[in-house]
């Protein structure tokens, strides 16, 4: 029996750079707030709760006077810095640098599109932290646009600058480009701002998937990542299931199974894929499972 962990699966550099950020703060003593998860695993926000990490909404930094508030990978909008420095909060900036980046193009597209009177639009997911902070570099003059249907939206007669979300789908983005180039009447400019070290997972895992008689995704729920990530898996292997840790297995899936390739999203701590790991292991030890997988004879 094979039982393998994906070695590029589990988090972006961005991710690990605000875990990082987080415990060298909490280790200097004090607590330390974050503006929302640092990222969507519960497990491992678990972990950093247990440090001291506390996690707080834009909405309450008033109250947060004088105290260490980390923004995230995702990246915030103008006016959550202005609202941090209006109050006194100290503010660590775990931004994402390719996150950064981005939000600076979303500015030079939005100037570009309001001397020409023209439309800026994000392919995105509506309300997901990444979009709001670039959207709000820009007063929220972006249409923000998540499937093909969402296109009723524009209009085809002025110009269009086309962006996307890091994390989004390369495929969905070409796709999303072609029509828009298809039913433009004005001029178009698309930028290609998905973060690389996430679009070629997408090609690495299909090819992971296919290696093996069965495949587990570990993924928080909410992880808009984990979600593409994992349709993109199973679309490789049919026998893929998602899982957010070792108490979602369920035994039956392992009866008459050789190969086991266990990955992730970009939200996913390698330790959690390795207890994932163990518990299978333990799971295919147990009388009830071995003698299905006895090698032929």
């Amino acid at each position: 029996m094979t039982v393998e962990i994906d070695d590029k699966s589990g988090f972006c550099f961005g991710v690990v750079t605000a875990i990082e950020k987080a415990e060298t703060a909490l280790r200097k003593g004090g607590p330390v707030f974050s503006l929302g998860d640092i990222m969507h695993n519960h497990k491992e926000m678990s972990r950093l709760s247990g440090l001291g990490l506390r996690t707080i909404t834009t909405d309450e930094l008033p109250a947060y006077a004088g105290q260490t508030v980390l923004i995230r990978a995702h990246g915030e909008p103008p006016a959550t810095y202005a609202s941090a420095r209006r109050y006194g909060v100290r503010l660590i900036d775990a931004t994402c640098p390719v996150v950064a980046a981005l939000q600076k193009k979303v500015i030079e597209a939005d100037r570009e599109m309001q001397a020409r009177n023209g439309q800026v639009v994000i392919l995105g997911k509506q309300g997901h932290p990444e979009v709001i902070g670039l959207n709000g570099q820009i007063d929220n003059r972006a249409t923000v646009i998540e499937r093909e249907e969402d296109l009723e939206r524009l209009d085809f007669s002025r110009p269009v600058y086309l962006l996307s979300q890091t994390t989004q789908s390369l495929v969905l983005f070409k796709r999303i480009a072609g029509q828009i180039r298809e039913r433009a009447r004005a001029g178009v400019t698309v930028r290609d701002t998905i973060c690389r070290q996430v679009s070629n997972r997408f090609d690495h895992l299909r090819e992971f998937a296919s290696r093996y008689d069965l495949v587990l995704f570990v993924s928080g729920a909410h992880s808009s990542n984990g979600k593409a990530l994992f349709e993109n898996c199973r679309n490789a292997n049919p026998k893929c299931y998602k899982i957010e840790d070792s108490d979602g297995l369920q035994p039956e899936w392992f009866e008459n199974i050789r190969s086991i390739g266990i990955c992730g999203a970009t939200s996913t701590p390698k330790w959690l894929m390795e207890e994932v790991a163990e518990r299978v292991r333990t799971l295919l030890d147990s009388p009830s499972l071995s003698p299905r997988t006895d090698s032929p004879e």
